[in-house]
Formats: structure tokens, sequence, C-alpha cells
């Protein structure tokens, strides 16, 4: 029998916190943050080794919250409060 892990990220509140974190850090330009700025360090950076789905549970998350604004396109997102409540 094999154990799973529990996946830090499957919770999309917790997801949505975390991508708070590089979202607050970058600087945005005319209000907007390129989404790739939150997804890359989301992904990957230390370890963190989330999937694409929890991101896009994360950001749905946020932005039912009111947390981030996701642009129509999906590219950008814009920081609507700079932290969680």
């Amino acid at each position: 029998m094999k154990h799973v892990e529990a996946r830090p990220f499957a919770d999309p509140q917790v997801a949505a916190r975390k991508l708070l974190e590089p979202a607050a850090g970058v600087e945005p330009v005319n209000g907007r943050i390129h989404i790739e700025k939150i997804n890359a360090p989301f992904l990957s950076k230390n370890g963190c080794q989330a999937t694409g789905a929890e991101f896009g549970a994360g950001i749905g998350y946020a932005v039912e919250k009111g947390w981030l604004e996701l642009h129509e396109s999906g590219t950008f997102v814009r920081l609507l409060k700079a932290e969680a409540q």
C-alpha cells in the first residue's frame, strides 16, 4: 500500500494566500501584474511544486474573495487588497 503525502496547496485558500506573496512584491505596470510574475514562483520557487490546477484554484479563490482582479484575457491580475483578510 502506498501512502500519499498531503499537498500543501490543495486547499484553494492556502494557495490564494501563497499567490498574494509574490503579487505584493511585484511593481505593477499601469496597475497590472503579469500573471507569469506570480505563476512561476508559485509553481516552482523554493520547492513549492504546486500544480497548475492548484494555481487555478488559488486564483479563483482570490478573485472570489476580492483580493485579486483577473483581466478577461487571463494575462494580468490586479492586486485589490494588500493582505488577505
